[in-house]
């Protein structure tokens, strides 16, 4: 059964680097949003130093990556390590896109949480943030 905080879930959807295919990410957002969360989309072309300073001000509970581009190794980690340096470790960072098993592996090593593959059911996403959140944010 799906866990739920008693306050919306606040999640940040971003598009990091130069990938510029957000269809995803946009169907994403308006799910997690039409499942009662709130949700701050970056837009496109986003560093991975704006992705956590847009966390940090918008107090969120969650972080979803969608990557297409290649460069989930290097932008993750990023990720990781700023958030690591400003104090929010108690973030999921989550996300999705074409990540092979192995680098998805190594992701979850480094503190990532699930990775979603394309084609992956928007409940299935929304259930994940929400038992997250309900077991590591509920305050």
């Amino acid at each position: 059964m799906e866990k739920k905080l008693s306050r919306p879930v606040r999640v940040l959807v971003a598009k990091v680097g130069l990938d510029g295919h957000d269809r995803g990410a946009k169907i994403i957002a308006t799910s997690l949003r039409d499942a009662g969360m709130e949700v701050i989309y970056t837009g496109l072309r986003q560093t991975p130093e704006m992705v956590v300073n847009a966390a940090l001000q918008e107090d969120v509970d969650a972080i979803g990556v969608s990557i297409l581009s290649g460069a989930h190794m290097t932008v993750f980690p990023k990720i990781m390590a700023l958030l690591k340096e400003k104090g929010l470790t108690d973030v999921l960072v989550t996300g999705g896109g074409i990540i092979p098993e192995i680098d998805q592996q190594g992701l979850t090593k480094l503190g990532v949480g699930k990775l979603f593959n394309p084609g992956t059911p928007t409940a299935e996403i929304v259930a994940y943030i929400n038992d997250w959140a309900f077991y590591n944010r509920n305050f």
